[in-house]
């Protein structure tokens, strides 16, 4: 349970809480926040403080129907912001939300330490090439289709056995590679209905019998919102519920928008054991 980010030995025993950083003019929550360098630093500076082990960097806005941007965009977007924050934080580790190949590649030259992949090595045929070759840990998702139509009309017959599957041929593909740091995500809300996401939630601790940390990314999104009548912004409670019961089935890393209340939910499920 043990991953190297850059010779930083981050052990997942004790769960730990991904910050969101999106520097997308669009995504779900926190589209256009964070566009300058002192919003990035001071949005940065908070999570870390309040207890973030990770930074999660995005630059390509994944929810659903998002606006697809270029590969050059999206370095453009990205790389400065990389470079931006690891001169403020020299011992930051920094997770870089993208699909693509080239941009796993530059932003871990930038400094980068893991690639955090939406669509698990399906939408970039030399994705899992690259990473084995960089020797980072690698977050394979599930995701059903694309960020552009993936939830349409997702269907499944038997969710958790299809995504079990996806995984263990992904990551018999990647030890082929000898990338072993693999951590796994079930996509919550990527080509998924709420009923699917919450029987993953439910059915969490089967995936445990993959032998690979698992990530649970359910921050304030629709399956809790919609659920509730409520929106993004007043489904903090909801995450927080959400995340100790995703703690319970064996989440090792939470990726939030709220590290604060994140860090709090590891705290009180730590004490039963």
């Amino acid at each position: 349970m043990t991953i190297n980010c850059k010779g930083n030995l981050v052990d997942l025993s004790s769960p730990k809480v991904m910050g969101i950083l999106n520097i997308t003019p669009d995504s779900f929550f926190d589209g256009g926040k964070f566009q300058n360098k002192k919003e990035i630093l001071l949005q940065t500076e908070k999570m870390l403080f309040e207890g973030a082990t990770f930074i999660d960097v995005g630059a390509y806005s994944s929810r659903p129907g998002a606006q697809h941007i270029s590969e050059t965009e999206e370095l453009k977007r990205i790389v400065p912001v990389i470079e931006l924050l690891i001169k403020k934080f020299p011992e930051i580790i920094i997770s870089v939300d993208t699909f693509r190949s080239k941009i796993a590649k530059e932003t871990v030259n930038a400094g980068a330490a893991i690639i955090n992949d939406i669509s698990g090595g399906k939408m970039d045929a030399k994705m899992f090439e690259t990473v084995a070759d960089l020797q980072v840990p690698y977050i394979l998702m599930h995701m059903l289709g694309t960020p552009q139509k993936m939830q349409q009309n997702p269907v499944y017959k038997d969710v958790i056995q299809e995504i079990i599957l996806f995984f263990a041929e992904q990551i018999f593909k990647l030890h082929q590679l000898k990338l072993n740091d693999i951590i796994i995500d079930m996509g919550f809300g990527f080509g998924k209905t709420t009923q699917h996401n919450f029987e993953i939630l439910k059915n969490l601790s089967l995936f445990k019998s993959l032998d690979a940390p698992i990530l649970a990314g359910i921050s304030r999104k629709s399956m809790l919102y919609k659920t509730l009548g409520i929106n993004a912004q007043q489904a903090l409670n909801a995450t927080t519920s959400a995340n100790t019961i995703a703690l319970l089935n064996g989440a090792s890393i939470l990726r939030v928008h709220d590290v604060k209340e994140a860090i709090e939910a590891v705290k009180i499920v730590e004490q039963l054991n």
